[in-house]
């Protein structure tokens, strides 16, 4: 998954406040009913290397997406059950 596309599903960007300035990273993060989806960090994001792509998974689990479009019909399917 590409970071466009972490944007355009409305994932909000957090930056890290601390540490050094070149030592400053950022991470999106997307929170809906109780749960909490979080990106990889963008320094864990090398361009041109094995690690060049984003994901997301839920906070503190086993879970991870890598595709667009999954992560779009979960997203889709969680907000259409939220309770009112």
């Amino acid at each position: 998954m590409t970071e466009k596309e972490i944007q355009l599903l409305g994932f909000e960007v957090n930056h890290d406040d601390g540490g050094p300035t070149w030592d400053k990273y950022y991470y999106y993060s997307y929170y809906i009913g109780g749960l909490y989806l979080q990106s990889n960090a963008s320094d864990e994001v090398t361009p041109h290397s094995c690690n060049s792509e984003w994901y997301v998974e839920f906070l503190g689990s086993a879970i991870r997406f890598t595709e667009f479009g999954e992560v779009q019909a979960l997203i889709n399917l969680l907000e259409s059950r939220k309770r009112k």
